[in-house]
C-alpha cells in the first residue's frame, strides 16, 4: 500500500461505521445497518475490510486493579539517543503510552504505578540513564475521560444513543475465573464469537454468551476501537497540560471530557493540574481550542505540546521511531 493511500482520509460512510463500533465493539450489522440507513451487507462488507486493511480493530481493554495508580511522566531525552530509550520503554508492560514530541528530544508516557510509593523506574532507572537530561512524574489523581471514552464527531446524539447498550451497576468483587477466560480470548479482537471464545476457553457456549451479555451490560467488558485518527482528517494530536484554579478543577475537567476533540482528560499533581490529550483537524482547530474552549474555562495558563508520533497506545503494537526522525 503506497504512503498516500495509507493516510488517505476515509469516506463519511467509513467513518461512522467506525464511531458506530466506538459505541458498541460488538454490534451487529444488522443493528448498524438499522439505525444508519444501511444495509447490513454493506455494513458487514466495509466492517470485514476497514479490519484487512488494518484501519481498524477492536480489542477489549484488560481490568485493572483499583489499588494500581498511573503516572504522566516527560522524559527529555539526548537527541542521538532516543530511539533506543523509547525501545526499552515500549518494552515494558507497566507502560501502555508512549507518545514523542515533534521536537525529538522529548517522550511522554504513562507508567502504571502502586499509588504512594517510590516508582523504581522514575527514582532509579530512568535517572541513571546518561539519555536522560531530565524527568518528572505526576499522579493522575482523578480520570475525567480516557481513550476508551472518545467519540468521533460524525454520529447525531440520537444514532449514538441507539447505538450504546444500556448500562447497569457493575457487580460488587472481581470477575471469576469464567469471566477472566472470556476477557482474555477478547483482548486481542473484542468482536471475536462466542462459538470461538467458547472453544479456546473450553467453557460452553451457552455460558459464553451468557457471560459476555454480562459483562458487556455491567461495563466490565470494554471494548476499544484501536484506528489512525489521522485516517478519520484529525491531523493534530497534541497534550495540553493546564493549570486550573482548584475550586475549578472538576467542573473544567468535566466539561472537558465531553469536548468532541478530547480523548483524555486527567487531574494531576504538579505544576499543572489539568492534562487534556486532544485531536483536532489542524493547527487553527488546535489554536482555537486553546483561545476559547481552554480560554474561556477559566484555565490560568497552559503548555501544548504537539506529539510528533505515537508510538505505542492500547491494542496498538509500539511502532519503530522514523529513520527521518533520527
Amino acid at each position: 500500500m503506497s504512503m498516500e493511500s495509507a493516510d488517505a482520509v476515509l469516506d463519511e460512510r467509513d467513518q461512522r461505521l467506525i464511531a458506530a463500533l466506538q459505541c458498541d465493539g460488538r454490534l451487529t450489522a444488522e443493528r448498524a445497518g438499522a439505525v444508519l440507513g444501511l444495509s447490513p451487507r454493506t455494513v458487514h462488507r466495509r466492517w470485514q475490510a476497514l479490519m484487512a486493511d488494518g484501519v481498524c480493530r477492536v480489542v477489549a481493554l484488560p481490568v485493572r486493579p483499583d489499588a494500581v495508580g498511573a503516572l504522566l511522566l516527560r522524559i527529555r531525552v539526548l537527541g542521538g539517543r532516543i530511539d533506543a530509550l523509547t525501545a526499552a520503554l515500549a518494552a515494558r508492560p507497566d507502560i501502555p503510552f508512549i507518545d514523542l514530541s515533534t521536537s525529538g528530544d522529548e517522550i511522554l508516557a504513562v507508567s502504571w504505578t502502586r499509588p504512594g510509593s517510590r516508582d523504581h523506574l522514575v527514582f532509579r532507572e530512568l535517572p541513571a540513564s546518561r539519555a536522560v537530561t531530565s524527568v518528572s512524574a505526576d499522579t493522575i489523581l482523578h480520570v475525567f475521560a480516557e481513550a476508551s471514552d472518545w467519540r468521533h464527531a460524525v454520529l447525531s446524539d440520537a444514532e449514538r444513543g441507539a447505538l450504546t447498550p444500556v448500562r447497569t451497576a457493575t457487580p460488587p468483587g472481581a470477575p471469576d475465573e469464567v469471566d477472566r477466560d472470556i476477557l482474555g480470548a477478547l483482548e486481542e479482537d473484542a468482536r471475536t464469537p462466542a462459538a470461538a471464545v467458547a472453544a479456546r476457553t473450553g467453557h460452553p457456549e451457552s455460558t459464553v454468551r451468557r457471560r459476555i451479555a454480562r459483562l458487556t451490560r455491567t461495563g466490565r467488558l470494554r471494548t476499544h476501537v484501536v484506528t489512525d485518527p489521522k485516517r478519520l482528517g484529525l491531523s493534530i494530536d497534541a497534550n495540553v497540560m493546564a493549570r486550573v484554579p482548584p475550586g475549578r478543577l472538576d467542573a473544567v475537567g468535566r466539561a472537558l471530557a465531553g469536548h468532541p476533540a478530547v480523548h483524555g482528560a486527567f487531574a494531576t499533581t504538579g505544576a499543572h493540574n489539568l492534562h487534556v490529550a486532544v485531536w483536532v483537524r489542524d493547527l487553527a482547530h488546535l489554536y482555537r481550542f486553546i483561545t476559547e474552549d481552554l480560554g474561556g474555562s477559566g484555565v490560568e495558563s497552559a503548555e501544548t505540546v504537539i506529539v510528533g508520533q505515537a508510538v505505542k497506545r492500547p491494542g496498538r503494537p509500539a511502532s519503530r521511531r522514523p529513520t527521518s526522525r533520527a
